[in-house]
């Protein structure tokens, strides 16, 4: 740890990155880079990978690149990390390349949004990927997230599967897909992945890779924050409220065009454009008033105590906020109707802040078949020591492959 003061403002009751006992591959020391193959595992004196991830970019071992951070870090604990980069989609068998992971596959689909990377904004096919040699397009499938997910499935059906990335994040509950025009499921659904890692993971992955390598089954891993999964129903002790005592489902109002003149934005409403006049006698009397030396009244915020147990919308005294789950309308309600919608992404969107949030619930699917998608709370962000660390692994900063020896 390289920074004698922490000058970030969470609480700190997370356990330090660097705080962990080593996995016993430590040993192996630091590859030069993570290998792609089989003859680059045995250079190292390696029989297998314990972490083998798939990405939709180009492997450059570098910080600014999703992968090479996530795999210098696994290293730094002690596991063998192998990659797989820009695979070939189309079936099974690249993902076989470094043989079977002996604790996990770690999946996601690039530094970007794999809809966003192929596709302009009139979903036009871009020809160019910023992330690929040569700046050439059409190296990652569409929704990569979810097909790498099916390949590494179908590849080796046993090993857990942990999803994590910017197109995963963003997706972990029911969505709209612009390219679709409708909306999805969660990703953790659709990609059958036994658990996502969103926003900046390193805490949630290392803390998940210690407890997969020391056996304990990937769907007993339910407590770490920053992961979402499926199941069946809430564990005991967990208080669900629903989400209307947090916010309260509303008419959506509808944009106004930034570029139409204040009449026309008021005929557009129904009003009269007489309006403009009065908010122009309503600011001279305003004047008046303050020119006469008498004070506006101003507004007082009452703020309710911490301490005191908080209430919903509904006047009732809420359960700990660290043992209350928020069930959210399900995916089939946020589908029919827009207002729901909203209201849904509201409230995932209020629940964002690690000193605060509560976990999240969002039912996929009806009678004997649904399912619950469980967010747990974001997770506690790294401390300035722990930045440094991850930032000052020994990456190359260069491509690891001549394969991705890069043109531009």
């Amino acid at each position: 740890m390289n920074a004698p003061i922490d000058v970030s403002f969470f609480p700190r009751n997370a356990k330090p990155l660097t705080s962990y006992r080593p996995y016993w591959a430590k040993r192996f020391g630091v590859a030069p880079y993570l290998p792609m193959s089989r003859a680059e595992m045995e250079q190292l004196g390696w029989d297998s990978c314990d972490v083998v991830l798939v990405t939709g970019d180009a492997y450059v071992d570098h910080p600014s690149f999703g992968m090479a951070v996530i795999g210098r870090v696994l290293e730094a604990q002690g596991f063998r990390v192998g990659i797989i980069a820009q695979p070939d989609w189309h079936s099974a068998d690249a993902f076989r390349a470094l043989g079977k992971p002996n604790l996990f596959w770690g999946v996601t689909a690039g530094n970007m949004d794999s809809m966003i990377n192929r596709y302009t904004a009139d979903r036009k096919i871009r020809s160019d990927d910023a992330y690929t040699p040569g700046d050439v397009g059409g190296k990652r499938p569409d929704r990569a997230a979810v097909v790498y997910s099916q390949r590494c499935r179908e590849a080796y059906k046993d090993v857990p599967i942990v999803l994590g990335g910017i197109e995963g994040s963003l997706r972990r509950i029911a969505h709209y897909d612009y390219w679709s025009d409708k909306v999805r499921r969660s990703i953790v659904v659709d990609s059958k992945c036994d658990i996502l890692l969103y926003g900046n993971a390193e805490r949630a992955l290392v803390e998940v890779a210690h407890r997969i390598a020391r056996r304990e089954p990937v769907e007993q891993i339910t407590d770490v924050r920053g992961t979402a999964f499926v199941r069946r129903a809430s564990e005991p002790g967990w208080f669900e409220i629903d989400s209307t005592e947090v916010d309260e489902p509303g008419r959506v109002e509808e944009h106004i065009n930034p570029y139409m003149t204040t009449s026309e934005q008021a005929a557009a409403q129904g009003q009269s454009c007489a309006q403009d006049g009065a908010t122009d006698s309503v600011a001279s009397s305003a004047g008046s008033i303050s020119a006469a030396g008498q004070k506006g009244l101003q507004t007082v915020q009452i703020v309710p105590n911490p301490a005191l147990p908080g209430k919903g919308r509904s006047g009732r005294a809420l359960p700990p906020r660290d043992r209350t789950v928020i069930r959210l309308p399900s995916y089939e309600q946020v589908k029919a109707d827009p207002v729901l919608y909203a209201h849904a992404n509201r409230v995932l969107h209020l629940e964002t802040n690690p000193g605060n949030a509560r976990a999240l619930v969002q039912a996929h699917g009806e009678g004997a078949t649904a399912r619950d998608v469980w967010l747990n709370p974001p997770p506690i962000p790294l401390t300035t020591a722990e930045m440094d660390w991850v930032f000052g692994l020994p990456y190359a900063r260069n491509p690891g492959s001549p394969r991705f020896q890069c043109n531009k």
